[in-house]
C-alpha cells in the first residue's frame, strides 16, 4: 500500500489502447548495498539469491530485485515486509563481512513503463539508445538531468526508480512525451 506521503500516490497514465502507459510501482524495501565483489558470494547467501557479479546485471525473483550498478554497488528491491529481515541479515553479516547497507526506501519510488513504445518514450530524454538495452539489465543514468536508476524488466516493460524529489518532474516528462506519442507526433 502506497503511504499518503508518495509523491505519485493515485497517479496512473493509461488508455486503451495505450502504445505507453505509466503507473506508480507499490512502495517496497530499497537498499544501496556497497561491497567487496570478492564478498559477494557471502552477500548473496544473506539476500537469498546470487547478486550479479557485472555491471548492468540484474537479478529477479521471488518479488526481490537486485541489480550491480557499479563496480561494488548494488540496488536491492524487495517486498516491504521483508525490509526489517534483511536489513538483520546484513547486521549480522558484518561481524564477518565489512560492508554497507543503506535504506533507501524512503528516498526513491518507482515508476513503470510499459507498452509496444515505452523504449520510443524513454529515448526522447534518455540519452543512450534504449533499444539496445538488454532485456533483464539495470544501470544508473539521468532522465532530463534527474539521476535515475532504469530496470529493463521486459521487451515492452521498464522500471524507472527516482528520488522522491524529482518523482514529479520525471512523471510529468513522461506523460508529456506518452500523450505525444499517442497523438502521433
Amino acid at each position: 500500500m502506497m503511504h499518503t506521503h508518495h509523491p505519485l500516490a493515485g497517479r496512473a497514465l493509461s488508455g486503451a489502447p495505450a502504445r505507453v502507459t505509466i503507473r506508480p510501482v507499490e512502495d517496497c524495501a530499497r537498499f544501496m548495498l556497497r561491497i567487496d565483489p570478492q564478498d559477494l558470494a557471502a552477500a548473496s547467501k544473506v539476500w537469498g539469491a546470487g547478486l550479479p557479479p557485472t555491471i548492468g546485471g540484474l537479478v529477479s525473483g521471488s518479488g526481490r530485485v537486485a541489480t550491480c550498478i557499479g563496480p561494488d554497488e548494488w540496488y536491492l528491491i524487495a517486498p516491504l515486509p521483508e525490509q526489517a529481515a534483511i536489513e538483520s541479515a546484513f547486521a549480522a553479516l558484518y561481524a564477518a563481512t565489512i560492508h554497507s547497507l543503506v535504506d533507501v526506501g524512503q528516498r526513491d519510488v518507482g515508476i513503470a513503463v510499459e507498452g509496444p513504445d515505452a523504449a520510443l518514450a524513454l529515448q526522447a530524454s534518455i540519452a543512450f539508445e534504449i533499444a539496445t538495452m538488454p532485456i533483464g539489465s539495470g544501470c544508473r543514468t539521468l532522465i532530463d538531468r534527474a539521476q535515475i536508476i532504469l530496470l529493463r524488466e521486459g521487451q515492452d516493460r521498464f522500471r524507472i526508480e527516482v528520488w522522491n524529489s524529482f518523482a514529479d518532474h520525471v512523471w510529468h516528462l513522461l506523460a508529456g512525451i506518452c500523450q505525444e506519442i499517442e497523438l502521433g507526433v
